[in-house]
């Protein structure tokens, strides 16, 4: 074979392989044309209202009909998103406030204060909210709330060190006592520890940096806080540090609800108060509602759909818990509680736990 002849045959052999490159590429090209025809054929409405929004013409391309129900309509059945609450009270749950006055009534020598409200609809229960009574360790939650305001404004630094110094040492719940003076702790720890433990020691070094009971208890009165004061450092076994039901339930509302903390700062508090070990009072009467009597509250009530962000009190003639609670719905109620009576009674915290567990039928109704 001479050298042109062979030339010419190679140059045949690439255009048939050309060709032949080409009629494949047609046929994947054509087969995934129509399985998207077939898929698009297929569709159902809600999918089609996507597609008619997009930036191609697909009822040229597959044959769709230009028809309304095609159209990109939002369907007004469907809530996109849940709605942030308020502290609002609207309407009261008057049975439940019926069943806590009858519970409350069992115990006559027992002075008792309870306050409800789901920030989504406004409904609420109370038992003499405005009751003015020791508050034992629950004040440490709105005294986190004023903390973290100070940080968001820059006046307080998150990682800043604070020095252990002999006036600020107090006894009962807590270990930095137990530390030598002149240590220093982070201001993350010292909140955390003044919630996760009840530390008291970390709640008076905290008082301290912020300014000070006077300064706290202004702050608290421009929070609407009316009859909560610190008069004490802690522990405060006389039970002059006072508050009210519908003071603590107004500080966990205005935290959840961003209106006196940023998203950074709101969610310090959340994680700060998720830390709490205390879980036998709100919590623990949540679990005794819905008929369980199974031990660790906070995990069984995860399993049910249940949250709950508390922080407890107990000096011995005072118990009191107060927390956020988020619903298996997702939506959010406020909760306190706190009952005087004779020292280290048991009736005292067995009271808030069927209190609590009252609540049951209206927050899952």
């Amino acid at each position: 074979m001479s050298k042109s002849s062979s030339s010419i045959s190679s140059k045949g052999l690439a255009r048939r392989f050309r060709f032949f490159a080409r009629v494949v590429g047609f046929g994947v090209g054509l087969g995934l044309l129509a399985g998207t025809a077939l898929r698009i054929g297929k569709i159902d409405k809600s999918e089609k209202r996507i597609l008619a929004g997009s930036g191609f013409n697909l009822g040229k391309l597959f044959g769709i009909k230009a028809d309304s129900e095609i159209q990109l309509i939002p369907n007004k059945n469907i809530n996109f998103k849940l709605r942030v609450g308020a502290f609002k009270p609207r309407n009261e749950l008057k049975p439940l406030s019926l069943r806590w006055a009858n519970s409350a009534a069992q115990y006559s020598d027992l002075l008792a204060s309870a306050y409800m409200l789901i920030l989504d609809d406004g409904t609420y229960a109370k038992l003499n909210p405005t009751l003015p009574l020791p508050a034992a360790s629950s004040i440490k939650m709105p005294i986190l709330l004023v903390a973290l305001q100070l940080v968001e404004q820059g006046k307080i630094k998150w990682n800043e060190l604070l020095e252990l110094t002999n006036d600020v040492v107090a006894g009962g719940a807590g270990w930095m006592a137990l530390k030598p003076l002149g240590t220093v702790f982070p201001v993350h720890d010292v909140a955390t520890e003044m919630i996760r433990v009840s530390d008291n020691t970390a709640t008076n070094l905290l008082i301290k940096r912020v300014g000070g009971n006077k300064f706290i208890n202004e702050r608290f009165n421009s929070l609407g806080l009316k009859s909560t004061r610190i008069n004490n450092w802690l522990p405060d076994l006389g039970g002059t540090n006072i508050t009210t039901s519908i003071d603590l339930a107004l500080a966990l509302a205005l935290v959840d609800t961003n209106k006196v903390l940023g998203t950074r700062a709101r969610d310090l508090f959340r994680e700060v108060m998720s830390t709490s070990i205390s879980n036998r009072l709100l919590p623990g009467g949540l679990l005794k509602g819905l008929g369980v009597t199974e031990e660790e509250p906070d995990k069984n009530l995860l399993i049910r759909g249940f949250r709950v962000y508390n922080k407890t009190g107990d000096i011995g003639i005072a118990y009191a818990d107060a927390g956020l609670i988020q619903l298996p719905d997702g939506r959010r109620a406020v909760a306190a509680f706190i009952v005087k009576g004779p020292f280290n009674d048991p009736r005292s915290t067995e009271l808030i736990r069927n209190l609590v567990a009252a609540m049951i039928p209206s927050l899952i109704d």
